[in-house]
């Protein structure tokens, strides 16, 4: 009896065999002018997509050198309009910079477009990355939008003495993101910019001309004509007092122990504090010559002694 491993590889050796010859068979069906179409059709296909691909990195390159070009372009008019305006240099750099990268950045889209690529989701995620920046940088954003405001506008220019966010000095420097003063003792205090334009803003510098307010009181018994007097000789003494608009001397009010004039000469807007310390140094000076007392508060105590029953 035959071994059935035997029947087994001779049976399977068999199938190959068939399958093998119907290969053949096939091969042998396809002529030689078949072969020949099919090259001819392989060799059109690669031309056709070679060129196709070639058109498009064409085009896209010229999209993206000639983009650059207008871009450049447009960045110098608008720094030229803008420098024409006086605009502040920091200003004008920093709008010519972004200017500049966000055309850029539209041409580059746009060269990817003429290559094939779907530049939906780039915009898309360069929305959401703008929008992911602006939530976390509010408060810079902020202080960057009242930077170019006050650039703009110019309610404060380097150089002016000012009052802003619960301080007061000369001004130093206007940047993009924060305002630099100077106190008057030579401290430098840097103020976030919407700080200073969230609040009132009150600039000394801005009028040539100040005027000052001082208050002197005199004596009940003092007399008041004489003491006008002096405060008149006292202002026409000092040549930084302006004629015009003429100094003001009134009695201002009745107080508990003095009466209280009010003396407002104007001046110069950079002879202020001079003037102001010289006329109330001369002002007092001129009061004791003349023996007209200036009151201050005082009490007087009177004490009863009771005699012991």
């Amino acid at each position: 009896m035959p071994d059935s491993n035997n029947v087994s590889a001779a049976a399977e050796q068999s199938v190959e065999t068939v399958k093998l010859t119907d290969a053949i068979s096939v091969i042998n069906d396809v002529d030689a002018s078949s072969i020949d179409k099919m090259l001819e059709f392989t060799k059109e296909w690669a031309l056709s997509s070679g060129l196709d691909w070639a058109v498009n990195i064409l085009s896209a390159i010229l999209v993206f050198y000639i983009g650059r070009w207008v871009a450049h372009l447009l960045t110098n008019v608008l720094t030229k309009v803008m420098e024409s305006r006086d605009v502040d240099p920091s200003l004008v750099s920093f709008t010519r910079s972004l200017t500049n990268v966000a055309l850029v950045t539209f041409v580059a889209i746009a060269a990817l477009g003429q290559l094939g690529v779907q530049t939906t989701s780039f915009v898309a995620i360069i929305g959401a990355a703008g929008l992911a920046v602006g939530l976390a940088l509010q408060g810079s954003l902020s202080n960057f939008a009242a930077g170019v405001l006050m650039i703009i506008f110019r309610p404060i220019k380097v150089g002016d003495f000012v009052e802003a966010a619960g301080t007061a000095g000369t001004v130093e420097d206007i940047q993009i993101f924060a305002t630099t003063l100077t106190t008057p003792d030579n401290k430098t205090i840097i103020i976030p910019n919407s700080a200073v334009t969230g609040g009132n803003v009150t600039n000394y510098s801005t009028k040539p001309t100040r005027r000052i307010d001082f208050e002197f009181g005199v004596a009940y018994d003092a007399d008041l004509k004489q003491s006008r007097e002096i405060f008149k000789a006292v202002l026409d003494a000092d040549p930084r007092i302006l004629k015009t608009p003429e100094y003001t001397i009134g009695v201002k009010e009745l107080a508990d122990s003095a009466v209280i004039f009010v003396v407002r000469p104007w001046v110069n807007a950079s002879d202020y504090w001079g003037v102001f310390f010289d006329i109330t140094e001369k002002t007092k000076v001129a009061l004791d010559a003349a023996n007209i007392g200036i009151p201050f508060p005082q009490v007087d105590v009177h004490m009863h002694k009771e005699s012991a029953d």
